[in-house]
């Protein structure tokens, strides 16, 4: 199955598998997408698992695991945080990490962040993290949080939203390396995602 995921993307998209060593030479970013409950904690919402999942538990003590890496190093880290308001739809899925609830909140292995100077949070409304950066005034928390820390490489790890939009919005409005670890989110969602590294 992984090996099929991996053959399917690198057709669709300009990915290749790959290693990736993390060297103080070259300023890099950790970004976590939609790490929160509501996607990876069993029975926490509409969207969450019904059952404890491998794949999920995996992403989960992976994005933890490097977070403290990154931190104890004072290497940046972003969180996108998918949180939506109670009166507004998100067509075609139910409802889900509505702002407010424990359900929007990161994991409980990650809730640390949410006190961390080297950690950035960004609550998003929308699938598309890149959109749900732009402020009212036109800034994009997102990219400022790159420039201000000059970052040059970009690992990430996300749950069950995200890959979609990853390699736009990063290719488009960074440039920069990044490499994705993957994975396989519920499959009643659809997306396609594997664990190896990729670098796009």
């Amino acid at each position: 199955m992984v090996s099929a995921t991996i053959d399917l993307l690198k057709k669709e998209l300009p990915v290749e598998e790959g290693s990736l060593v993390l060297s103080k030479d070259v300023k890099t970013g950790l970004v976590l997408v939609d790490v929160v409950n509501g996607f990876c904690s069993v029975g926490a919402g509409n969207l969450a698992p019904v059952k404890p999942d491998k794949q999920i538990s995996y992403m989960v003590k992976e994005s933890a695991r490097l977070a403290k890496l990154f931190c104890g190093e004072k290497w940046p880290v972003f969180a996108f945080l998918d949180s939506h308001h109670p009166d507004i739809p998100e067509p075609p899925y139910p409802p889900h990490c509505i702002a407010g609830t424990d359900e929007a909140r990161l994991v409980p292995d990650l809730q640390w962040l949410e006190n961390e100077a080297n950690a950035t949070l960004k609550c998003k409304d929308c699938i598309d993290g890149f959109l749900g950066s732009v402020e009212k005034d036109g800034s994009n928390v997102f990219v400022d949080w790159v420039k201000k820390n000059q970052i040059k490489a970009i690992f990430g790890l996300f749950s069950p939203t995200s890959f979609a939009f990853s390699r736009y919005w990063l290719s488009a409005y960074v440039q920069t390396y990044v490499y994705w670890i993957l994975y396989v989110p519920l499959c009643r969602l659809e997306i396609v995602g594997c664990l190896p590294l990729l670098r796009m």
